[in-house]
């Protein structure tokens, strides 16, 4: 019953009852518009936090091609979340088409027809034959290995024995003839002939010499060729050389390179290193067919694999394949390893800075090592979530990007200095800085902390990393960000573009072994593709325990102790210097 269903009040009694029940009217009145203004509000929150959204996705598609990530994806985001908005501005969340959080529903999946199934294509069984019958047309060098030790006491020559490889000069082929001395011995049951040995080789019977190996690795793997680009390449060269051919070739050189100078690489930066920068990405890796009766392979898609760079110093870098991106995986690949840790604040990491007193393996034939190591954050990517936030032209995120600007331009002024200096400067101008950059972040998130929103998130992990954020105020040496590691990283996603997929776990192995040794190679200065050829001829020639003489870090000095007329021919003995390799590597 409402003033209008009552009479008009005669008595006292009748007047109370009035106003009593215009004060409940009033109170229910105030009720509904208070819950009409919080309708509002959280209204307006969520359109201006979509608007935030939209902003961020549109800098990504059209902007920032250095934040790019899947820009198809991303369309289908800005779509979506148009539409989100658009509801909101209609105030019609509960409308037709809508389920109970307001989002649009997908459309139901529809079933395959017969038109649209793909067939699965048989294949031709591999013949296992050389494609390159016709190497007539192509230039020959000859390289004759005579050799007097090989030559037995009372012995003559009396013919050649030839053999062939394919070798690389500057922009064609060279078929190389190599000529063997055949020998007529005299025994004591007459004459008899003997042929002079092949000279060691590190993959035997191999049609590649090391110049043309290394070419077509160093095509793939520095610049983002695929094989089947390459194979289109030497067609028009004259020369039908198999796609599969050379990812043969590719894992078995991979798997050298890793038994021998990636472990080497890996050992001495696990055990001398000061700071490790790491950082991980994904590759697609083929699986096995599986095989149906009638001998019909099925190919599936894709499954995720995950690569971890080590930037050891400026020592070495190495990349390490793994099937699964875990605590363990993480946790195996730094045992035994005490110092700095500089990554991401990826929950995977968290394993490697507990305390000695309380670690556990997750390995059980792998036992805790009691190593410490120390976390060192990235100002990077603090930075890289206000920039996130700032997109959308947060004036809070604006101040913090240029509080961190600070930090880069007042350190880069003392990069040159030696540590003990850097570290001096740091801790009298750098560390107030931080700390009052802390404190004003700690502020500003009390705001927002009951708000959803990237200026939350990138508050909220400034402010979880503040003691590994500081750490480079501890020691000169350290930098500020990772974005060492995340170079590294750059070469194996440019060519993951081009190459897409490696064709099997052991393929990406064998591959993430010689990105190692060629990354290594660039961060010390030395022409990948020459000191690919050149380790190809040495090690079968060298002692096993001294292969970190010949890693990039000290290949300059092992290089001058061989003969230049040893390295410079595609085939022939070498002449290892043990004791003076060594030598130079103790020091």
């Amino acid at each position: 019953m409402t003033t209008n269903d009552i009479a008009k009040p005669t008595t006292t009694t009748e007047l109370e009852a009035a106003v009593a029940l215009l004060r409940r009217e009033r109170d229910e009145a105030l009720k509904e518009r208070d819950q009409a203004r919080g309708d509002v509000e959280r209204l307006r929150a969520a359109m201006l936090r979509l608007k935030e959204e939209l902003e961020l996705i549109k800098r990504r598609i059209f902007v920032a091609k250095a934040e790019r990530v899947d820009v198809a994806q991303l369309e289908i985001e800005f779509i979506l979340k148009s539409a989100e908005l658009a509801s909101l501005h209609a105030q019609d969340a509960d409308g037709a088409g809508s389920d109970d959080d307001g989002h649009g529903k997908a459309p139901e999946p529809t079933e395959p027809t017969e038109s649209t199934k793909t067939k699965t294509k048989i294949k031709p069984k591999p013949k296992g034959r050389r494609r390159v019958e016709d190497l007539t047309n192509l230039p020959v060098e000859v390289l004759t290995l005579e050799d007097d030790a090989t030559a037995p006491e009372g012995s003559r020559l009396i013919s050649y024995e030839e053999s062939w490889k394919l070798a690389w000069r500057a922009g064609t082929f060279v078929r190389l003839q190599i000529k063997r001395p055949t020998y007529e011995v005299i025994g004591s049951t007459g004459p008899s002939a003997m042929t002079a040995p092949m000279p060691k080789e590190l993959m035997p019977r191999l049609l590649a010499a090391p110049s043309l190996l290394a070419h077509i690795i160093v095509d793939k793997y520095c610049d983002g060729l695929p094989f089947y680009r390459q194979a289109e390449r030497f067609q028009r060269l004259g020369l039908d050389l198999d796609r599969s051919v050379m990812s043969r070739w590719t894992e078995e050189l991979g798997a050298n390179l890793g038994a021998t100078i990636v472990e080497a690489m890996r050992k001495d930066a696990l055990a001398t290193a000061f700071c490790i920068a790491t950082d991980a990405t994904g590759v697609g890796v083929q699986p096995p067919r599986e095989t149906e009766p009638g001998a019909r392979k099925i190919r599936k898609a894709c499954k995720r694999g995950h690569v971890f760079v080590f930037v050891a110093d400026r020592d070495h870098i190495f990349f390490v394949y793994t099937q699964k991106e875990t605590s363990a995986a993480v946790q195996a690949m730094f045992h035994g390893f005490s110092g700095y840790v500089q990554a991401d604040a990826k929950s995977v990491f968290d394993v490697l800075f507990v305390p000695p007193d309380q670690q556990k393996s997750l390995i059980e034939e792998l036992a805790a090592d009691g190593k410490t190591r120390y976390e060192v954050a990235c100002w990077s990517h603090a930075r890289r979530k206000f920039w996130e936030s700032a997109a959308a032209k947060n004036a809070i995120a604006r101040e913090a990007l240029y509080r961190i600007h600070r930090f880069y331009a007042m350190d880069a002024t003392w990069r040159q200095k030696p540590p003990a200096t850097i570290k001096a400067l740091r801790n009298e101008h750098l560390r107030p800085e931080m700390a009052n950059f802390f404190a004003w972040a700690q502020i500003e998130y009390d705001k927002v902390k009951d708000e959803k929103g990237s200026l939350r998130s990138a508050l909220g992990y400034a402010l979880r990393q503040r003691e590994a954020l500081m750490r480079p105020l501890d020691d000169g040496r350290l930098p500020l960000d990772n974005n060492r590691s995340e170079r590294a990283l750059r070469k194996l996603a440019i060519g993951r573009k081009n190459w897409l997929f490696c064709g099997s776990d052991d393929h990406a192995e064998a591959a993430m072994n010689i990105m190692s040794v060629l990354a290594s190679a660039r961060l010390h200065g030395i022409e990948p593709e020459q000191y690919l050829r050149e380790i190809i001829r040495v090690l079968p020639y060298w002692p096993r325990d001294n292969y970190l003489a010949l890693t990039p870090k000290y290949w300059k000095a092992t290089r001058e102790r061989i003969g230049a007329a040893q390295l410079n021919a595609e085939i022939g003995r070498i002449d290892a210097p043990q004791h003076a390799c060594e030598e130079e590597t103790a020091n």
